[in-house]
């Protein structure tokens, strides 16, 4: 990397580093932010299921106006008949209590389930984290990457001008003609159009890099490779995959989720048992004032299922189906991890191999332009050979700057798709973000609609 930091020109007493760059990401991101929401969110399926097991209450109260009137025909002097009216105002107020006390095992095999999907949404979680990372890393490379490409098109350009001086110096003197001057200006203005998309990728290269990070970045430091904390080799990588890899993980946490759906489906086939408890007070009972009533009841209920239209059983055979869909996904996703960590460590390998060359490429073209330009001084050469020989120069230099990147990239790449790129591994100076602890905090309220934080 001492060609990179060369030419990049970081002052190391203000320099970001990439660790301290993920470390930002990592506290700040949005995405990683609003993942970490959702495995929030997920957490409430499980005091969600749990209310099963609990009785529900409702109270009733209802209050009106009532006037009744009863005519009675004349039968004798002392029953003359007539109209007779009562004003009643008929009111109550009771509370019900209502206890699930078999369902078919739904109610446990929902907790179940739901604490299967709170494992899963936390490994999506760490999937999300390793993608803000990756992504993280992408750009802080990248961002050192234009910028060095930058400070070596804007090189190029003042070698250029002075060698468009010169060239028409020699030609003032005769030595060189009209068509080495007109060579010199068209490698100095493509030189200078170069810089213009060198300082496009920049610009775009800050953008996405501000867009992750949080911040714009200062001054960079170069980084390097995380080659200690990736397996001896290949077979050790794609083991290590397949057993810790938050998709395969969360592919798994899936398919336990769909085999209990199964069951909560079958449920629906099981009588189910409640008791009801109620007790009431009413007022002007039957239409006479100023009476009062209390009742209380507690009954016992047992409902059989016995055919209802085959919707059970289709939600069962369709719960099967989607069951045998979940584990197929999982042997899918072990597919795709694997063949992931197959190309990325072959990228990470061969990119070693590819530097040596492009130093060495580097260090040719570096001696093939001192002899053209030797041999130019003394009519050998011509200035488009050693505009040409130049141009080769910048191109080897170019290249090793982004296989210099890409070493580091591949890096990230491979840990990413082994499944270990998170904050824990990579050390970050961060306080981790711990999802037990929120779900700890919500799994056995039994009543509040402020979350754990407040809101």
């Amino acid at each position: 990397m001492a060609a990179f930091a060369a030419v990049i020109l970081v002052s190391p007493a203000v320099s970001e580093t990439i660790s301290g760059a993920l470390a930002k990401a990592y506290m700040n991101n949005p995405q990683l932010n609003a993942a970490r929401a959702g495995t929030r969110a997920v957490d409430e399926n499980v005091p969600r299921a749990t209310a099963g097991f609990r009785p529900t209450i409702t109270a009733t109260a209802d209050a009106g106006a009532q006037y009744n009137e009863t005519w009675r025909p004349f039968t004798s002097v002392l029953n003359p008949g007539g109209n007779t009216g009562a004003h009643t105002l008929p009111r109550g107020a009771g509370v019900t209590v209502q206890q699930n006390i078999f369902n078919g095992n739904r109610t446990v095999n929902g907790v179940r389930q739901a604490e299967s999907q709170v494992l899963q949404s936390r490994e999506q979680l760490r999937g999300v984290e390793q993608t803000v990372l990756a992504n993280g890393a992408i750009s802080y490379m990248n961002v050192l990457r234009d910028t060095a490409i930058l400070n070596l098109r804007n090189n190029n350009v003042r070698v250029l001008d002075q060698q468009l001086k010169q060239t028409r110096d020699r030609f003032q003197v005769g030595e060189v003609t009209r068509t080495d001057v007109a060579q010199a200006e068209s490698a100095l203005e493509t030189g200078r159009s170069d810089v213009f998309v060198a300082q496009a990728n920049l610009q775009n290269s800050l953008a996405v890099y501000r867009q992750i990070i949080g911040e714009q970045p200062k001054s960079l430091a170069p980084a390097q490779p995380l080659t200690a904390l990736l397996p001896k080799n290949v077979q050790g990588a794609i083991d290590l995959a397949l057993r810790e890899h938050p998709d395969v993980v969360a592919a798994l946490h899936a398919a336990d989720s769909a085999s209990l759906a199964v069951k909560i489906s079958e449920g629906a086939l099981y009588p189910t048992a409640n008791v009801t408890g109620n007790i009431q007070r009413r007022y002007d009972v039957q239409n006479l004032p100023n009476t009062r009533q209390n009742t209380a009841s507690v009954v016992a209920s047992l409902n059989v299922p016995i055919y209802d239209g085959g919707l059970s059983y289709a939600s069962i055979r369709q719960a099967k189906e989607t069951y045998g869909q979940a584990r197929l996904q999982v042997d899918v996703q072990r597919e795709t991890v694997r063949a992931s960590v197959v190309s990325s460590w072959g990228n990470f390998d061969s990119s070693a191999k590819v530097i040596e060359a492009r130093q060495a490429a580097v260090r040719a073209a570096e001696i093939a332009l001192e002899g053209v330009r030797e041999e130019a001084k003394v009519g050998q050469r011509t200035t488009l050979d050693v505009l040409n020989a130049q141009q080769i120069l910048l191109n080897a230099r170019v290249n090793l700057v982004t296989a210099q990147r890409d070493r580091v990239v591949n890096s990230y790449t491979l840990m990413f798709a082994i499944g270990r790129l998170l904050a824990d591994n990579l050390k970050l100076q961060v306080t981790p973000y711990d999802p037990v602890v929120h779900f700890d905090q919500v799994r056995g309220k039994w009543w509040g609609v402020r979350t754990p934080d407040g809101r």
